[in-house]
């Protein structure tokens, strides 16, 4: 049964922090308790980010404070994960010409969520009037892409037709600004997709095949949990959050995701040569340069594998659709993409879309 990715959405968060600001920050932090400083050419040269997007501001250029400063809500509010989903829900309705009645089921994929339960999901059902069944899916940065593979076993096993997969990401609640190995690494950000069973008028894209990959490892780690209070000492102050093993990740990844993205080609007929754009998870520009490379088997033009973590920096699972909402209108009915993600696990995610319409 062929399945359709027929509208996207994004939502950006109103405060934006440059590399300047955030290490002002940190420098003013890292000075007062004996630390090394931190420098915005090296942020660049290490990674290609040179922005983010906060929900809060404030609290994270706060030298004595280093964390957002987000108020918690009444349990009768809306929730902010879900505000954040439903902008970006709204938008890729309205470019698939679909409302909220009309999808029958919702996937929260992100790797970053705002509680265990309830399911965001079903706050996002209930708020956009949706029908169905909702759940939440984690595979930390891969979340979309098994989210988007999800959709589509729902569709062809006929228990939805209509299906929105979402990427609400509150990546700054979870890193510690006062690390220098990682404090400008995450940014905010929420995407949505819709999946249905019938192309839309505009702008859709079969989805010919997914392929997913998990290999453990301790590489990538948050050990924040609610076992967390129950350890002997443990305060605020010392509570556990993202840590990854940067260099060893980039080894062990990068041929993980090529290989896996060349077998899925190989498996399907496509030449390397008919791939017209690569929308990559968004956590290193190197990394993403070297995959593009070696996939393509030629440096890649900007077009053919667009970066947008120089303004969003690594926005988790939500990156990579970000990629694929801000540059797939160019494609022309034939062209075949390659959506892919990868990150803690590890886990790795591809989806071969063909622009149909």
């Amino acid at each position: 049964m062929a399945v359709f990715l027929t509208g996207s959405g994004l939502y950006t968060p109103t405060d934006s922090v440059s590399n300047a600001e955030l290490v002002a920050a940190f420098n003013q932090n890292a000075d007062q308790n004996g630390k090394e400083l931190s420098d915005a050419d090296f942020i660049v040269k290490a990674s290609g980010i040179q922005n983010r997007f906060l929900m809060d501001k404030s609290g994270v250029v706060d030298p004595n404070r280093m964390k957002p400063l987000i108020a918690t809500r009444e349990d009768t509010q809306l929730s902010l994960q879900a505000e954040m989903g439903i902008q970006a829900c709204e938008q890729a309705l309205a470019s698939a010409g679909r409302t909220g009645a009309e999808i029958d089921a919702v996937i929260v994929a992100c790797s970053n969520m705002q509680r265990p339960y309830p399911a965001m999901a079903i706050e996002i059902q209930h708020a956009l009037g949706a029908q169905g069944f909702a759940f939440d899916l984690n595979v930390a940065c891969s979340s979309a892409t098994f989210g988007l593979t999800t959709a589509k076993s729902l569709i062809d096993s006929k228990q939805a037709s209509r299906v929105l997969v979402v990427s609400p990401e509150i990546c700054s609640a979870h890193l510690d600004f006062t690390d220098r190995d990682s404090h400008f690494i995450f940014g905010d950000a929420a995407t949505a997709m819709v999946l249905e069973s019938e192309p839309s008028a505009t702008n859709s894209f079969e989805v010919q095949s997914t392929k997913l990959l998990t290999v453990f490892s301790n590489n990538i780690r948050n050990n924040g949990g609610f076992l967390t209070r129950c350890e002997p000492d443990m305060t605020l102050e010392h509570y556990p959050l993202f840590k990854q093993n940067g260099r060893k990740v980039f080894k062990e990844v990068v041929p993980m995701v090529v290989n896996l993205i060349n077998e899925h080609l190989a498996v399907q007929g496509i030449e390397s040569q008919d791939i017209k754009r690569l929308w990559l998870h968004q956590a290193n520009s190197n990394m993403n340069r070297l995959i593009a490379t070696k996939v393509l088997g030629v440096e890649p033009l900007s077009e053919q594998a667009p970066q947008i973590l120089d303004e969003y920096a690594n926005t988790s699972s939500a990156g990579s659709v970000i990629a694929f909402h801000k540059y797939h209108t160019d494609l022309v009915v034939g062209d075949t993409g390659v959506l892919c993600s990868f990150g803690a696990g590890y886990s790795i995610g591809s989806v071969i879309l063909r622009k149909c319409a």
